[in-house]
């Protein structure tokens, strides 16, 4: 005997599709968590470089004010690399590794996209403000515009888009100072600016070398350079961060316990040496991808950490 379809007969299917609905929303919940790349807000740690050059880093007052300035570049980054891969869509799924992204690869659909990056990009100017921090909000909206003004236009502009992109990390820089009101030296800002520039023209120079040899597409921000170019800035960067960094040492070490800051110019000089081989091979891609993937270089800039560290203590 055949039943009637009753209310009961249809729980089944409803209870299907909403287990589809659900699995629908949690694949789009981490396509959008991976399109914000958390892998490389390891880069707004640059918020402590001030205050460990300063010797403040370990004072626990300190603590909240840097979570702060690292969660606001870290939104703030957010917002822009789901801004960046929306605007570069199409020339993304033309790339040998950029079409996994998840909007290239259609994981994250640009009807979530875009309101997400917006959302991300105002609360993390906003929110400086509303909890008083308004030097830490105008340096977040300094790096939101440029940043943002790179994704439309800069980009595309042959030296400028290389200082746009090294001024993301000074600015990162900057703000750790700002929001605990440390004072920055101008070797700091010399070391900070070229060694940022060293790894952005760094990573230019890796895939534009990468690409030639897959002959995969490349994109137009690399058109208009050579690698010729692109190692000329790389190498002059270096030279002038090692330079600063080591007349900023000899400056700071004057008695004999912080004569560690002079040793520190070993490591450094040693890690920047490392990173520059991984550029020159074509392997350096992110800086914090680099450092990670390179177990040389992160053992030396642990070690030039270290006695940085103990240096700035004993001073």
């Amino acid at each position: 005997m055949i039943r009637p379809a009753g209310r009961g007969a249809r729980k089944p299917d409803t209870t299907l599709a909403k287990i589809h609905e659900d699995t629908a929303i949690a694949r789009v919940a981490v396509a959008l968590i991976q399109g914000m790349r958390p892998k490389q807000w390891l880069k707004n740690t640059l918020v402590v470089a001030a205050p460990l050059s300063a010797g403040t880093l370990l004072d626990p007052t300190i603590w909240g004010e840097l979570a702060l300035a690292f969660a606001m570049f870290c939104l703030a980054a957010s917002g822009v690399y789901l801004l960046n891969d929306l605007l570069d869509v199409e020339s993304d799924r033309l790339h040998p590794d950029k079409k996994s992204r998840p909007i290239a690869s259609g994981r994250l659909p640009v009807r979530v996209a875009w309101p997400a990056s917006i959302i991300l990009l105002l609360v993390a100017a906003a929110l400086p403000v509303v909890l008083g921090y308004s030097s830490l909000a105008a340096i977040v909206s300094i790096y939101i515009v440029l940043q943002v003004a790179y994704c439309i236009w800069l980009k595309h502009l042959a030296v400028i888009d290389l200082l746009v992109v090294s001024s993301g990390f000074l600015l990162r820089a900057i703000a750790g100072a700002a929001v605990i009101d440390v004072p920055l030296s101008q070797w700091f800002l010399l070391v900070m600016s070229f060694g940022s520039l060293f790894m952005v023209a760094g990573k230019r120079f890796s895939e534009k070398l990468h690409l030639a040899a897959s002959g995969g597409a490349t994109r137009r921000s690399l058109e208009s350079y050579s690698l010729s170019y692109l190692r000329f800035v790389w190498s002059l960067s270096a030279g002038i961060a090692l330079v600063a960094y080591s007349l900023w040492a000899f400056e700071i070490g004057g008695s004999s316990a912080a004569n560690l800051t002079t040793v520190s110019i070993v490591p450094f000089g040693a890690a920047l040496l490392r990173y520059a081989y991984s550029v020159d091979t074509g392997h350096a891609g992110a800086p914090e991808d680099t450092v990670l993937g390179d177990r040389q270089l992160l053992v030396l800039g642990v070690i030039w950490v270290l006695v940085f560290a103990a240096a700035v203590a004993l001073r």
